[in-house]
């Protein structure tokens, strides 16, 4: 934005609401040539290292809420890039594991993720990158 900012404009939520925007089109453009929706992406990458998350931890990390969780679970199942396996210590709980496909359809996503993300840190200067995402984190906590 210019100099010239309106007092709307000027409002931190706004500035935030029109950053998250520019970076969820230009992550959906991204992803879409993977046919992969942008939580799925957030989950493949959650998962990606063997981590066991139970669907509570998963929707939390994701930012994803329970019921849309386990629908987008359920789709991710039937294309065979996740799959559930009943927790080791508490057989109420469900893990959910990468599967070799999964992990590889990750693998190629993050390429493309990455370099989306390289643009957005190319926009700004040097140190202003790693700032913007303390500043981020410390807002979101």
């Amino acid at each position: 934005m210019d100099d010239q900012r309106t007092p709307f404009e000027s409002h931190i939520s706004y500035a935030l609401a029109a950053a998250h925007r520019k970076v969820h089109q230009t992550l959906t453009g991204c992803l879409k040539q993977h046919g992969v929706q942008i939580e799925a992406w957030r989950i493949m990458e959650l998962l990606d290292g063997d981590q066991r998350l139970t669907m509570g931890e998963l929707a939390k990390l994701a930012l994803i809420n329970p019921p849309t969780l386990s629908k987008l679970v359920d789709r991710m199942v039937s294309d065979g890039l996740v799959h559930r396996q009943v927790a080791a210590q508490d057989h109420r709980q469900v893990n959910l594991l990468l599967t070799d496909l999964g992990r590889k359809r990750m693998h190629q996503v993050r390429e493309d993720i990455e370099a989306n993300d390289r643009v957005f840190a190319d926009a700004l200067d040097g140190e202003d990158g790693k700032l913007l995402v303390s500043l981020l984190s410390r807002l979101a906590n």
